[in-house]
């Protein structure tokens, strides 16, 4: 994948995202920003950030809970540790920072 390919991958996966914390109705601000980088807020002042990171052709979440790393596999981002979805390891990530269950699948 070139590195043009890799950014609109992981920016079209950034907004995606934001969409979803919107419909989840949970207690997050969240704020896309230019550079692939996507800050979120949660009620008891704690950050996550979610980024693309080109060099690597990753996705990275910086998270209380310790750093992921996500790699493209077709239209999935697999993580690079555990193999897991980066949606079902940002529900996860979420639910234990905010403190409540955070859905953003269906």
């Amino acid at each position: 994948m070139n590195e043009s390919e890799f950014n609109k991958l992981a920016d079209a996966t950034l907004a995606a995202i934001e969409q979803a914390i919107e419909r989840s109705g949970a207690g997050i601000d969240y704020e896309l920003q230019a550079g692939g980088v996507l800050e979120l807020e949660f009620e008891d002042g704690s950050k996550m950030v979610i980024n693309r990171h080109g060099v690597a052709q990753e996705i990275w979440v910086a998270a209380r809970s310790g750093g992921f790393h996500f790699r493209a596999d077709g239209d999935r981002w697999i993580g690079t540790r555990d193999g897991k979805e980066l949606i079902q390891a940002l529900e996860e990530l979420l639910s234990q920072q905010a403190g409540e269950p955070v859905k953003l699948r269906g």
